[in-house]
């Protein structure tokens, strides 16, 4: 069974669809998972009963079976709004809160076939405080947040995919952490209507899957589109632009050492490294993406802070949004604006058709009283670009991902990832 959860999505749909297997083994086999696991990762901030899930199947059998995915389940992080369950924010004070509608993410999702399994847990207000989550791969250690309990299910084999979101380095942090892939689109690629909101102008859904396909099938949902097929590309002759982890912080030695070993790998391939110019402030963009952050999220939670009902970390996060002035944040904004076409002409000028960095310092952290550093996702996340990360290598049973950076709305991103992950692992 639980080799049964660790398929990743397309290849349990072709299976269903060939009549190889049944949703109800699968649904079954996933149940099996938590019950086996939840008690030590607790991944699950609500969770539907197993009795529950199956009666709803069963009753909506006929309709499923016409779906695309076919009556399977997902999880979403709890910020995002489910009619038919709480959605909590992981905040103590919104614990009996249900919302009227679903996030149109959720309902797309149960449109095309998919049912909601429950919401995993999530950081408080999806900012630094964290939940109970604990990493699947060593459960002393972080998960990463605040997408933690989505990281962890989708990793573990609780679910074969999940939702997130990501102001800073929600979404690819705790993939990074946990060893499974998470995707950023581009800012505004998707629908955030009904998702609880902590800085507009950077919020973004994620998702969280076990491959690359399933990331592409997922977003053509969202997107409201027909199926895309991935498409290997020619790696020789491809230029991709290297960001050491230098240029942003501190890095692990073990990060370092498989960030150059990745970019060995790139380069045997055929593939022209091309290092980003030190011309580019990368970690200025980090640190304006933290103000921004800070001004967005004192408007935002300005109830709940007046009311006293933040902890201290976003307490202090508020206060330094409110020593900036409006004008102060609109020059930052600009400021962002203007690197971002400096550094989308430099990839045009040397046929850049992504970025690579490390997605984090490190493995994770352990301790699951912090969710670890996230400046290595902070720049890219300000400047509203597409992001990847592969799990790509472990330290000590802990995993470490690497980030792909492409270009707003452009597909090569997921095409370069499935040919230097998913097609390798096919082979």
């Amino acid at each position: 069974m639980h080799n049964l959860t660790q398929k990743p999505l397309h290849k349990l749909l072709t299976l269903i669809e060939h009549k190889e297997l049944r949703v109800e083994s699968v649904i079954e086999a996933y149940y099996q998972r938590i019950q086996q696991r939840e008690d030590e990762v607790n991944a699950w901030q609500y969770l539907r009963s197993y009795d529950d899930y199956l009666a709803h199947y069963l009753a909506h059998k006929t309709y499923y079976e016409q779906s695309i995915l076919k009556g399977l389940p997902f999880g979403v992080k709890d910020v995002i709004d489910t009619m038919d369950m709480p959605t909590t924010l992981g905040a103590n004070i919104y614990q009996n809160r249900q919302p009227l509608q679903d996030a149109v993410s959720v309902n797309l999702l149960k449109h095309y076939g998919g049912i909601v399994m429950g919401k995993t847990v999530t950081t408080s207000f999806a900012f630094f405080s964290p939940g109970v989550t604990r990493n699947p791969k060593k459960l002393d250690c972080t998960p990463g947040g605040s997408s933690s309990g989505s990281a962890a299910a989708v990793s573990d084999g609780m679910i074969p995919f999940a939702l997130g979101t990501q102001t800073a380095a929600s979404v690819i942090r705790p993939a990074s952490y946990c060893g499974c892939i998470g995707y950023v689109g581009t800012h505004g690629e998707f629908s955030m209507r009904n998702i609880q909101p902590l800085a507009q102008s950077l919020d973004s859904l994620g998702i969280l899957t076990q491959s690359v396909e399933d990331v592409m099938l997922i977003r053509d949902l969202l997107l409201m589109r027909p199926k895309t097929e991935l498409q290997p590309i020619d790696l020789s002759e491809l230029n991709i632009g290297i960001c050491d982890g230098e240029m942003l912080g501190e890095i692990d030695l073990a990060m370092q050492r498989v960030f150059l070993t990745w970019i060995e790998s790139l380069r045997s391939q055929g593939i022209n490294c091309v290092h980003l110019p030190n011309a580019f402030d990368i970690k200025k963009i980090a640190e304006q993406h933290y103000f921004i952050m800070a001004f967005e999220v004192a408007r935002n939670l300005s109830i709940e802070y007046f009311n006293g009902e933040i902890d201290a970390l976003l307490a202090d996060l508020i206060e330094t949004g409110l020593t900036f002035s409006y004008k102060e944040y609109c020059t930052m904004k600009q400021d962002l604006c203007e690197q971002k076409e400096a550094l989308k002409q430099w990839r045009g000028q040397n046929n850049i058709t992504a970025i690579t960095a490390p997605s984090a310092p490190g493995v994770a952290p352990t301790g699951i009283q912090h969710t670890g550093k996230p400046f290595m996702s902070r720049p890219w996340q300000a400047l509203g670009f597409p992001v990847i990360t592969l799990p790509i290598a472990e330290d000590q049973l802990l995993p470490l991902g690497v980030q792909l950076i492409g270009l707003e709305g452009d597909d090569r991103l997921l095409n370069l990832a499935y040919s230097l992950f998913d097609k390798k692992k096919e082979i």
